[in-house]
Formats: C-alpha cells, structure tokens, sequence
C-alpha cells in the first residue's frame, strides 16, 4: 500500500500540472501562441539545467566501477529497445513526423523526475541500491537524450525532401541544449569528485563532512560561495512544472480519436511490454535483488519523459502526439507501477 501511495503521489502533480495548464487554455488568459513559447523556454533553459543538476548532485561515482555490469546491462537494454523500436515504428506507424516520437516513447522513460524519487522509497534503508540509482542516471540520461535526437531526426526529411545525413544528426546532437548541459554536468561532475578525493571528505546522511565530520562545500558551493548553485537550483525546480503546464496548454482532447492508434501502440509498450520484458530478462541475468531492482524497475517502468514534448516540438516533429504519449503513459503508469513493483516485492526482490 505504502508503494502504491508513493506510486500516485508521484504521478498525480505530473497529472494536475497538466490540467492547470489546459485550464489556463480553456480560460483564455494567455494568447495562443504563449504555449509554443513556454515550450522553447522548458527546452532552452529549465530542462538543461535541471539535467545538469541531476548530474552535478551524484555523490560517490566511484561506484560506477563497483557495479559497471549493471550500468553496461541498462545501456545495451535501452540500445535494444532503441532498435526493437525502430523496426516497429518503421511497420505500424506511416507518418514521418510520428515515427521518430512514437520511437523515443518506446526506449526514453521518466527516469529523472518520477524514476529517482520513487528509488528512495523501494530502497529505503539500502545505500547500495540509491547509490546504484544515482549512477545509472549518469549513463542513461545522456545516452536517452542522444538517441532521442537520432529519433527525431531520422525520419524528418529537408526542404528538397531528403533526409539527414550521419554529419548533419552529429552536429544537431552537439548543438542540443540537453546533450550540452549531460555534458557539461559530467565535467563539473568530474571536477567535484576530484576535490571530494583530494581532500578524504565523505558524505554522512547525504551531508559532505571531512575527516573530523565538520560539515563541507565544494565547487559551486564552496567556502559557502554559493549563489551560483542556488540559482541553478531554483530554476532546475521550475523546468517540469512549467513544462508540464506547456503541455497542457498545448493539450486536446479532440486530438484522441485521430491518434488513437499511435496513443495505444505508444503506451502499452512504453508502460506494459518494456518493463516486464526487460526486467525478465534482468532478474535471469543475475540482477534479481534489492541492490539492483529499484533502479531496474525506475528506469523501465516509468511514463515517457516530459522533456520528449518541448524536444519533438523544437525538431519539427509531431509535439501532439508526444504530448498525449505523456499525458496517458503518465495516466496508466500508475496502475501498471503498483503492479510490477506488488510483484516484485512478492517474489522477494524488493
């Protein structure tokens, strides 16, 4: 029960964002065109730094040695389903600007916003299992991001109808606001840990404290020096409300019926076929207990990023439809997570 609540707690504000929004729209208040913009600020600005924060804060990533089979294990499985889901959209989905989104939907999860905070409560008490979380976040954020631009680009054809070549997908993901903050994250990463190193400091209670357990600063926080990070922070907490709030903005109900193909095929693969799949496949390969299977289970088995909307959006892809895979993958989540995480702790790997 405990689980289930924490599953619809962390759902339900994803979902009550979204209908602020559509009643911001319904009411008028804003212009039409207000929504696009919204989106381009998410994309632009909060998303990049709310990825850059969600890297910068990982503590002990030494670790990403310790338990490298299971981080090589969530890279290869989201490459897999990246393909797995290319072959399906390539059948069953016949328009351009939907495959590329019907595609991310398939690999991409909410890993960063509903998948880390739900790890806390399925391995409360283990530091192993949140420190496993935390690592695998460093791999998989930027590895979705990435093939997440090759989705959205490799169905989208030019103004002389062709497509784009490897050069032209490179360069788009070195220009991509969200690969530039991963990035940009992992080197301020790298840096902090060196000075974590350096100095023998140790994190007590998620607390930084040096040998004597006085509590310490580093980096963009140090010698208390730390405005830089507050700023970060603030507005990191205002990029999935306020993308949240685009999308429904951006919202229609009138949209169902005409996608309703593209809705069901998204979603029951996004929610019901990749997580029982791959966390099979994981719980025969050895990764079947409490260290592995939070993480596991929060990489898989959550709703499609909220950041797949402004993203499609920005690449001249179809942002409706993304925008409904959220909403009903969101939705739908919360039933198909309670069950998966009821069987698991079943079966005894929670």
């Amino acid at each position: 029960m405990e689980s289930f609540l924490f599953t619809i707690n962390a759902v339900l504000p994803i979902i009550l964002c979204i209908v602020i929004g559509y009643g911001l729209k319904l009411l008028k208040i804003f212009p039409d065109s207000f929504w696009g913009t919204l989106n381009k600020l998410s994309f632009r600005l909060l998303l990049p730094l709310l990825l850059f924060k969600n890297i910068y804060d990982i503590k002990n990533i030494s670790d990403v040695g310790t338990y490298w089979p299971v981080l090589l294990f969530s890279a290869v499985a989201i490459i897999v389903l990246f393909f797995i889901g290319l072959l399906i959209v390539k059948l069953f989905i016949p328009e351009d600007k939907q495959k590329g989104v019907v595609l991310q939907c398939i690999f991409r999860s909410n890993y960063a916003i509903i998948g880390i905070g739900l790890i806390e409560l399925l391995a409360a008490g283990n530091e192993t299992a949140k420190g496993i979380g935390a690592i695998i976040s460093a791999v998989s954020i930027p590895l979705f991001n990435v093939l997440a631009i090759i989705s959205l680009s490799i169905f989208i054809k030019d103004e002389g109808g062709n497509r784009p070549s490897p050069k032209e997908i490179i360069i788009k993901i070195c220009k991509n606001p969200l690969i530039i903050a991963v990035l940009t994250g992992l080197v301020f990463l790298a840096i902090k840990s060196l000075i974590i190193y350096a100095n023998g400091f140790t994190y007590a209670n998620d607390v930084l404290v040096d040998s004597n357990g006085n509590k310490q600063s580093v980096f963009l926080e140090y010698n208390g020096v730390s405005f830089l990070y507050t700023t970060i922070k603030w507005l990191a907490a205002c990029a999935s409300p306020i993308a949240l709030i685009a999308l429904g903005g951006g919202f229609k109900f009138s949209a169902i019926a005409r996608l309703k193909k593209q809705i069901i095929i998204g979603t029951s693969i996004r929610i019901v076929l990749v997580p029982v799949t791959v966390l099979i496949i994981a719980y025969f390969m050895g990764f079947n207990d409490i260290r592995y299977f939070p993480a596991l289970i929060c990489l898989f088995s959550t709703p499609v990023a909220v950041s797949s909307v402004p993203m499609a959006s920005e690449m001249n892809n179809d942002s409706e439809l993304a925008g409904q895979l959220v909403v009903w993958t969101t939705i739908l989540s919360s039933i198909t997570l309670f069950l998966i995480i009821f069987t698991c702790a079943q079966i005894g790997i929670l």
